[in-house]
C-alpha cells in the first residue's frame, strides 16, 4: 500500500468517525485533447444505446440487487419523494455503473456531491445534471446537443465514461481520477467528499 492511499483510508476514516458532511463541490472537468483512438472509444461507449434493464446470471444475484434497491429506496427518499422517480433512478445508475465497470455506492456517493440528487442542477462554471457534466463533453464526445445532459441515463453514462476514462488514464488511482473529474487534481477536499459519501451508498444492510 503506497503512502498516499494509506494517508486517504487514514483521512476517511476520520472524516466518517466525526460525521463530517462536506459542502457540494460541482463538477468543473477541464477540456483536454484526446488522441483520435480515445476519442472513438469514448463517443462509442456514449453512443451505446441500450436501455438500463438489469440482468442477472442467478436467483442469488437477483436478490441481492432486490435488496440492494431496497435499502438504496429508503435512503433516497429525502432526495426524490415520487417511488417511480427513485425506482427508474437507481436501476439507471446501477446500470450504467457497472456498464463503465465503477461500484455503484462510489457513483452515488459522486452524485451526492455533485448535484446532492438534483436532475436539472448547473454550477458555477455550467456543469449539468446528477453527475455535473461539463458541455464540451458533448461536443467532443457527442452529438453536440448539451441540453440532452439533462436527460436521466444519457447523463449518467456520461458521467460514468469519463469517470472510467480518468481511472484509465490515472492507472487506477481512485484519489487522483476524482480530483481530474472535479478539475482539482491532486487535491484532497473532493476526493474526501466523494469517498466518505460513497461509504453510505456502498452497504445495503
Amino acid at each position: 500500500m503506497t503512502a498516499r492511499r494509506r494517508w486517504l483510508q487514514g483521512a476517511i476514516a476520520g472524516l466518517a468517525c466525526h460525521g463530517l458532511h462536506l459542502p457540494a463541490r460541482a463538477g468543473g472537468q477541464l477540456e483536454e485533447p484526446l488522441v483520435d483512438s480515445v476519442r472513438t472509444a469514448l463517443s462509442s461507449a456514449i453512443a451505446f444505446s441500450a436501455p438500463p434493464v438489469p440482468e442477472f446470471t442467478s436467483d442469488t444475484a437477483r436478490r441481492a440487487y432486490a435488496r440492494w434497491m431496497s435499502a438504496m429506496d429508503a435512503r433516497l427518499q429525502r432526495h426524490k419523494r415520487v417511488p417511480a422517480e427513485r425506482e427508474e433512478f437507481l436501476q439507471t445508475v446501477w446500470y450504467e455503473s457497472r456498464r463503465a465497470g465503477l461500484d455503484t455506492g462510489l457513483v452515488l456517493g459522486l452524485i451526492e456531491v455533485e448535484s446532492a440528487f438534483r436532475k436539472f442542477a448547473v454550477s458555477r462554471v455550467g456543469a449539468r445534471g446528477y453527475m455535473q457534466v461539463m458541455p464540451f463533453w458533448s461536443r467532443v464526445i457527442g452529438d453536440s446537443d448539451t441540453s440532452r445532459l439533462f436527460h436521466m441515463q444519457t447523463n449518467l453514462r456520461f458521467g460514468c465514461v469519463i469517470l472510467r476514462h480518468y481511472l484509465d488514464r490515472e492507472r487506477g488511482d481512485l484519489f487522483m481520477a476524482l480530483g481530474r473529474y472535479n478539475g482539482s487534481r491532486g487535491k484532497s477536499a473532493y476526493p474526501n467528499a466523494v469517498l466518505v459519501a460513497a461509504q453510505r451508498w456502498s452497504h445495503p444492510g
